[in-house]
């Protein structure tokens, strides 16, 4: 019953130790496959990511410019709005004007990762 594939009371197939060195060269030798198609799979990402930086930093740009100028735009117009209606030309205008461009570069910051979101942040007080 040594020689038996099904597991004993320990919980071990009994195939003793020869069995266990046979899993261990198939182990090492899937493991050795994996490395080599993972080095393959990677070399292949950065010559793909290489070619494609060009319009990749193109979309980057456009959504970096197009995110500051919806926030000065936004902010001009509710300033021009205010004005209109409440009478106080041009202050509602300045104020919420560079209260859009304020929200503009805080949109950029965000975007590009430099900023965390609201409550994301990392408290640099706090010790682990």
């Amino acid at each position: 019953m040594a020689a038996s594939k099904r597991p004993d009371e320990t919980g071990r197939s009994g195939l003793g130790r020869q069995g266990g060195d046979r899993r261990d060269d198939d182990l090492e030798r899937r493991r050795r496959n994996l490395e080599a198609s993972l080095a393959t799979r990677q070399s292949d990402r950065q010559e793909r990511a290489e070619g494609a930086v060009g319009a990749t930093g193109y979309g980057q740009a456009m959504k970096l410019s197009s995110e500051f100028i919806a926030g000065v735009a936004v902010g001009a117009g509710l300033g021009w709005m205010i004005d209109r209606f409440a009478g106080t030309s041009p202050w509602g205008l300045v104020v919420f004007l560079l209260l859009g461009f304020a929200a503009g570069v805080l949109n950029v910051l965000r975007s590009v990762g430099k900023v965390a979101e609201f409550g994301q942040g990392s408290d640099s007080r706090r010790k682990d």
